[in-house]
């Protein structure tokens, strides 16, 4: 697809395939899924962040509707998709058993609240306080940073924003101590990765400025970056510790900040041998979408039969198969739609200025 960068294809792809090795091999991989949700939500912070510094720069203000309609073609057919998967699954077969919660848990991954403290009615949509936790933060984040812009105080913006969400955090990790895990998807819970993204696009002048110029260089600072994730995907605990919320996910936001830097200028692959990471990449959305429920529904199908051991590698290829299906039946169509409605409202700002009365 036009528009889409090699290297940060390849960062998807590592963060999604830490999601798929942590629901396949939880007791190797304890961290994996932190390491990868984490890793997403710092690319989706500095990406976002830098359409809406376009928008600043281009019109002096952010186009709200065109940015909110964007990620609806974006992000809503998807999932619309893997609901309706979820729909049909539990009310024919019912692996989970929990058909009666199916209207709740259909109504809060469609009004994405599930990040907050309430009962999902079904444990299918327990991943989507992913997609809740960004897409309240982009409720907000947008008017934040157009004042931090116009009046040319990001520093003082984005310290602010990080102090309330350490407060936030603290308090209810304070609360719910010694059980920590009950935060996990709450919406401050992670929700510094997607700043720390932010800051990185904001000053992102600064940044490359502290980045080695050498292509050897630079590929010693991504190889360490990338060692540095895997091995942090090893470490026990995870959700279950608050250090995991405190230390671990900003860190990781921080290393992610450094291969973003160092592959956001790879057009191309550097080799051959990269190209499933970059396929996985590409579909690493529906991809997300799709592996919680299929791991849920394999493991309450095929549990206890002679085919368990199975079970892990079978998650990922049904995982594959079917966001491999989503991308082309689903997204591939929605960001042709999306790409024709902004060459129309260019073409009809453009026409508009042209014909538009001087004086």
């Amino acid at each position: 697809m036009q528009g889409r960068i090699a290297g940060l294809d390849l960062l998807r792809g590592l963060a999604i395939g830490l999601v798929l090795l942590r629901h396949a091999w939880p007791g190797t991989f304890g961290s994996a899924g932190i390491v990868g949700v984490v890793a997403f939500f710092a690319l989706s912070g500095y990406l976002i962040t830098g359409i809406l510094l376009a928008d600043l720069a281009k019109r002096g203000r952010v186009d709200f509707v065109r940015f909110f309609r964007n990620r609806a073609i974006r992000l809503f057919p998807p999932l619309l998709l893997v609901l309706a998967a979820i729909a049909l699954v539990t009310l024919t077969v019912d692996p989970l058993g929990q058909r009666d919660g199916l209207a709740r848990a259909l109504l809060i991954g469609l009004t994405y609240t599930g990040n907050l403290p309430i009962e999902l009615g079904s444990s299918a949509i327990d991943h989507l306080w992913t997609l809740a936790t960004e897409e309240q933060f982009y409720l907000v984040w947008p008017l934040l940073l157009t004042l931090a812009v116009r009046r040319r105080r990001p520093g003082f913006v984005v310290l602010a924003v990080v102090a309330a969400l350490l407060l936030v955090l603290t308090i209810t990790l304070v609360g719910a101590a010694p059980d920590v895990q009950e935060v996990y998807r709450y919406p401050a819970s992670w929700s510094l990765a997607l700043v720390i993204g932010a800051a990185a696009r904001i000053w992102s002048d600064r940044v490359v400025g502290w980045m080695p110029v050498s292509h050897a260089a630079r590929a010693l600072v991504g190889g360490v970056a990338v060692a540095t994730l895997l091995a942090l995907s090893f470490l026990p605990g995870g959700k279950y510790e608050a250090t995991s919320y405190l230390i671990l996910g900003p860190f990781v936001a921080l290393v992610t900040v450094v291969l973003i830097h160092v592959w956001r200028d790879w057009g191309e692959l550097p080799t051959p041998a990269l190209r499933p990471l970059l396929a996985l990449g590409t579909i690493s959305y529906a991809a997300y979408l799709w592996n919680y429920p299929i791991v849920l529904w394999l493991g309450a199908v095929l549990g206890r039969s002679a085919a368990a051991g199975w079970l892990p590698l079978a998650g990922i290829v049904a995982t594959i198969a079917a966001a491999t299906v989503s991308w082309w039946l689903v997204e591939v169509p929605s960001r042709r739609w999306r790409r024709r409605l902004d060459a129309r409202a260019a073409t009809a700002q453009v026409q508009g200025r042209v014909t538009s009365p001087v004086g």
